[in-house]
């Protein structure tokens, strides 16, 4: 029997690179063996197989291009049934063709400066109707070069990163003009500079997490109008009770960190304040409400920041969320995060406690409107009426889109936050 392996329910992506063939012809494969590694603008998603077999033919390529339902290969084996029955004859011309070569594309925009006149407007319209993966758009976003008027060398008209290269390159200034030109929203780009004149340099390439979540993270910063307020809430009693549960926890191979109760007091303090916890309708005359509480929280790895998603936050303990905190940050750490495992948040914490500062604006995770920041906390003097005593501090900053959050809602959201954290037993009502 042979079988047609085909590219499953991947969520809202469409046009998801190839970057990894995980499998060769002849191989003998396991049912939920991974077969092939794409690359989505959040995460890589590795494709496990249907079914058992033997790999009889590999209809994709590194570098290709896929969506729900493209061909990924053909398996050989009496296991193989979950998977589609081949129909009899050889369809291997309608599978796709690797449009472009498996060497990595360069790393940074190339120099040559933008032409003296202003660029044609980048517009949503144009982006739309572009043959191009989404890597390739976002390449083409941070130039401010309107996809609409590249052409694709690529196989059926796909637009390549080389071809926005070229593009750039021939609306270059000659050779001696001196004119900068803005880039995209009035923006004068950054110039290039040879650092090499200066001494000994490296091009170190990115990891591929930074590459995806840099044009993210500028669409957000340049949509999105950031104010953020800073507080403080007294944890020395939260902190104490912590290290109780953190020493118990020690013996079941768990920890119980301060991050497990802001996220508690933060499911609380949105509940009280929902318009922290919805987005801005696309029409931008609404507010969604959500009566959901997934916490996004910020994990350091070793290739950058990664961003899981706690679902159903409201719904569980101290324990719970300690444990799934634990699981999906050694997940991160390992590189075996879904995109499914970093999806659907309506609230994201970023904490830096472990490392230090005292206040920072961390950038709202769009189509979510707010993030809170987190920084190491601290023994302080305090006022209690009659004299100082000692507290431990803990920094909050509320970065928040002041579209749907206005400042007397920032500072009412945090004020509630640190009325939460300043008594436990708040959490448990």
């Amino acid at each position: 029997m042979t079988v047609e392996v085909k590219v499953p329910d991947i969520g809202d992506f469409s046009d998801v690179p190839v970057i990894g063939i995980l499998v060769s012809v002849g191989d003998v494969i396991a049912e939920e063996d991974p077969i092939i590694e794409l690359e989505s603008d959040k995460a890589t998603l590795e494709v496990p197989s249907p079914a058992a077999g033997k790999v009889a033919e590999i209809k994709l390529s590194e570098g290709d291009t896929v969506s729900e339902g493209a061909l990924i290969l053909i398996l050989e084996g009496d296991s193989a049934g979950t998977g589609e029955e081949k129909p009899g004859a050889d369809d291997s011309g309608d599978a796709p063709a690797k449009e472009t070569s498996s060497a990595p594309a360069p790393a940074s925009a190339p120099t040559p400066p933008p032409a003296a006149s202003a660029p044609a407007s980048v517009t949503d319209a144009g982006f739309g109707k572009a043959h191009a993966s989404p890597s390739v758009r976002a390449f083409a976003r941070q130039l401010d070069i309107d996809l609409a008027q590249v052409n694709g060398s690529g196989r059926k008209g796909r637009i390549l990163r080389e071809d926005v290269t070229a593009f750039l390159k021939s609306k270059s200034a000659p050779a001696g003009g001196g004119a900068a030109v803005s880039g995209g929203m009035g923006i004068p780009p950054i110039p290039a500079v040879d650092f090499s004149k200066f001494g000994p340099t490296e091009d170190v390439e990115m990891p591929r997490i930074k590459k995806i979540s840099g044009p993210a993270l500028h669409r957000s910063w340049l949509n999105i109008p950031h104010v953020t307020h800073n507080e403080e809430a007294d944890i020395t009693d939260l902190d104490t009770y912590r290290r109780e549960l953190d020493t118990a926890a020690k013996q079941d191979g768990y920890r119980v960190t301060l991050l497990c109760f802001v996220i508690k007091a933060s499911v609380s303090a949105l509940k009280q304040h929902w318009e922290v916890n919805s987005s801005i309708h696309p029409d931008g005359d609404k507010l969604i409400r959500k009566d959901f509480y997934n916490i996004g929280f910020a994990a350091d790895t070793p290739n950058g920041l990664m961003v899981p998603v706690i679902k159903d936050a409201d719904r569980k303990g101290i324990i719970e969320i300690s444990k799934e905190l634990g699981d999906w940050s050694a997940k991160a750490r390992d590189g075996k995060l879904k995109g499914d495992d970093m999806s659907g948040a309506t609230f994201t914490i970023s904490s830096l406690g472990g490392i230090g500062g005292t206040s920072f604006t961390p950038i709202v995770n769009a189509p979510e409107v707010a993030i809170l920041g987190l920084t190491r906390s601290k023994m302080a003097p305090v006022w209690n009426g009659e004299e100082f005593v000692p507290r431990n501090m803990q920094p909050l900053s509320l970065s928040y889109d002041h579209r749907a959050i206005d400042g007397a809602l920032a500072a009412r959201f945090c004020a509630t936050l640190k009325h939460l954290l300043g008594d436990v037993r708040r959490l448990m009502l």
